[in-house]
């Protein structure tokens, strides 16, 4: 299985973090969060134990390559007497640095007993939580806050799920005033349809990155096969000063499952990033293998865009 094109390159020692480096026991770790905390990069991992609840636990690193640094114990469980809504787990984080604020916005799934849904916590030395509880009802998830105000309000990107299975499962937008009230809700990258990579359910990869030609966006595209789903990922870029419009999107997938450790797992044929890192026009992007480890691959941010702009674009066309 291959891809479209060579903007990603996978390092060479994959995957980076396995259980095998928690220092507890512990069934798989996939879906990080990524920061710089400290000048080192950080990582919020989604460890699943052996009962099938996730926790998240904080891993440090001077290269953000090796030499993981991981907290003896979770770094934060679901705490099911104050929000009950946790009571089967939180995962896939996705963390926001908000300089206004002087802290890092953490949107993470918090799987209750009527699905999943998006709860917030804010931190300001990863060891203490403030949480602020359930932002989006279910079924939502794959949400991440944009990192500045427009026009007085907070931007958060999100996946909500209809119980229309005809009406497909598309990334939205929404906006608020002060991180818990939220509306001015609209579709914003909507799943193709028939035999698309992308088709019927998309969601939010890593936060989008501020960049000179707007906000760049890495989504996961769903494709269900008689052998079971396939995820990819795609790009697409977003108005610098309005992110509820979409500049571009790419019509092919710029990387999916192709090693054995993105193939074989707890789910087969996952890639899937919770967070990267931008140094200059250096990315790091972190992914969960197939709901087992944690992989690196690595992409130069003006090569994502050009290639957006020169072989990717796709404008006002519905993918039907």
């Amino acid at each position: 299985m291959s891809e479209c094109c060579d903007l990603f390159t996978r390092y060479g020692g994959n995957p980076i973090l396995t259980a095998r480096d928690l220092p507890y026991k512990a069934n798989s770790v996939f879906n990080a969060g990524a920061t710089v905390f400290d000048g080192d990069i950080l990582l919020l991992l989604r460890v699943e134990d052996y009962r099938g609840i996730s926790h998240l636990t904080v891993a440090r690193s001077k290269n953000g390559v090796t030499g993981w640094q991981i907290d003896p114990v979770p770094t934060l469980m679901p705490d099911v007497k104050h929000h009950p809504e946790e009571i089967w787990g939180i995962e896939d984080p996705r963390i926001t640095r908000i300089d206004e604020l002087d802290l890092w916005a953490v949107l993470y799934t918090a799987y209750s007993k009527a699905g999943p849904l998006v709860s917030l916590a804010t931190t300001r030395d990863f060891k203490t939580f403030d949480r602020l509880g359930v932002v989006m009802p279910p079924e939502d998830k794959d949400a991440a806050l944009l990192p500045v105000r427009f026009n007085g309000r907070w931007a958060m990107i999100h996946r909500p799920v209809s119980n229309f299975a005809s009406i497909g499962a598309h990334i939205w937008i929404s906006f608020s005033p002060d991180m818990k009230h939220w509306g001015d809700h609209q579709v914003l990258i909507p799943a193709r349809n028939g035999a698309w990579w992308d088709a019927n359910k998309v969601g939010l990869s890593p936060p989008p990155l501020k960049t000179d030609r707007g906000w760049l966006v890495l989504y996961h595209g769903v494709r269900e096969t008689v052998s079971g789903c396939i995820y990819r990922l795609g790009l697409a870029l977003l108005d610098i000063e309005n992110p509820a419009r979409l500049i571009a999107r790419s019509d092919e997938w710029v990387f999916g499952p192709q090693e054995t450790y993105e193939n074989k797992g707890d789910v087969d044929k996952v890639v899937f990033p919770c967070g990267w890192i931008e140094d200059g026009d250096d990315i790091k992007l972190y992914y969960g293998c197939a709901d087992t480890s944690i992989a690196l691959a690595t992409a130069k941010k003006q090569d994502l865009l050009d290639w957006l702009e020169k072989g990717g674009k796709q404008e006002n066309r519905s993918g039907e």
